[in-house]
């Protein structure tokens, strides 16, 4: 699909981006997007289909939708993006923090989850090595 047509079906809009027509009229009923209607048929602009791109590109980073639509509707033509452009790097910085932390979580529990497997192992190994003397001197007493 050329990115310089004007306008788009809502059909166009869900392959193109791999989400369901139910997803993009849902951002229709929050206002995020603003499609032209032809009797029952929505026609969605160049805009829309750049919201809905800026939306799902939040979502990939970890913004909630409130924050994505925050941030886009930041944007004024012809100003200067100095705000929104602040805005975005401090959600980012705090998305990667908190990334961050969780990644150390992790690594801890994983630590954890190995040190718990290795003494299980050795006392299963322990155990089997009783279980495997206390055989054999039955056998030799018998």
């Amino acid at each position: 699909m050329a990115a310089t047509q004007k306008h788009f079906s809502i059909s166009e809009l869900s392959r193109e981006f791999e989400i369901s027509t139910r997803t993009i009229r849902f951002y229709e009923e929050k206002g995020f997007i603003t499609p032209l209607r032809s009797g029952q048929r929505r026609i969605y602009s160049a805009a829309d289909r750049t919201r809905i791109r800026l939306i799902l590109r939040g979502k990939r980073i970890g913004l909630s939708l409130a924050e994505s639509v925050e941030i886009i509707d930041m944007h004024q033509p012809g100003e200067s993006d100095a705000t929104q452009l602040a805005s975005l790097l401090a959600r980012v910085s705090k998305r990667r923090a908190a990334l961050e932390q969780q990644r150390r979580d992790l690594d801890d529990m994983l630590t954890a989850l190995d040190e718990v497997e290795s003494l299980c192992l050795e006392a299963q190994s322990k155990h089997q090595t009783k279980h495997q003397n206390k055989k054999a001197e039955e056998t030799l007493t018998a």
